[in-house]
């Protein structure tokens, strides 16, 4: 019986509330500063498809990839932000690894650096390391982007422990990340 009754009765439309617009203040036209900037990122659209000269990327569909080019298509060149920023010698990031733990066990540390470059650049080119310098027993390692330095950092951490840390640019695209372990 309640069933029927939810059923047959009708429920009325609820007035809809009308906001007067000429009481709003008027907007403010600033200049606001960019939250992150990036000389190197690209302002507009590449056309499809575009190859780094360089590198050999590809730029199709709105993105960086490693796929090969139909024989029968032809791209135009353009360098990707990447090999910019390695011609210019111009980081995104920093790792700098040390402490005693780090001259013990260099092998095997750097083949964990280049393991998880190696996966983050299948899956996307602009991540790559630019320069790794070895000095006074630390060792400073720059890349092209922000994400590859947390992840190389992250990997060291989770594989060996030690201190890590990282700090990203308020206003720059910019990482810096450490890691120490003393035995």
């Amino acid at each position: 019986m309640d069933r029927l009754f939810a059923l047959g009765r009708k429920r009325r439309a609820r007035p809809v509330k009308r906001k007067d617009i000429s009481k709003r203040p008027r907007r403010q036209n600033e200049f606001y500063r960019e939250r992150v900037h990036d000389p190197y990122k690209t302002r507009l659209k590449l056309e499809d498809p575009t190859v780094c000269p360089q590198c050999g990327a590809i730029y199709r569909d709105g993105r960086w990839s490693w796929k090969k080019l139909r024989p029968d298509e032809s791209a135009r060149e353009e360098m990707c932000q990447a090999c910019q920023r390695i011609n210019v010698k111009y980081p995104a990031g920093e790792v700098t690894l040390s402490g005693e733990f780090l001259q013990a066990h260099k092998d095997e540390i750097m083949g964990l650096v280049r393991n998880t470059e190696k996966v983050e650049n299948e899956e996307h080119p602009l991540h790559c390391i630019m320069d790794i310098d070895d000095e006074d027993g630390n060792m400073l390692i720059t890349t092209t982007d922000i994400h590859l330095p947390r992840r190389i950092g992250q990997a060291i951490f989770d594989a060996y422990e030690g201190d890590f840390d990282f700090n990203y640019d308020e206003e720059g695209y910019f990482i810096r990340v450490s890691w120490r372990r003393d035995e």
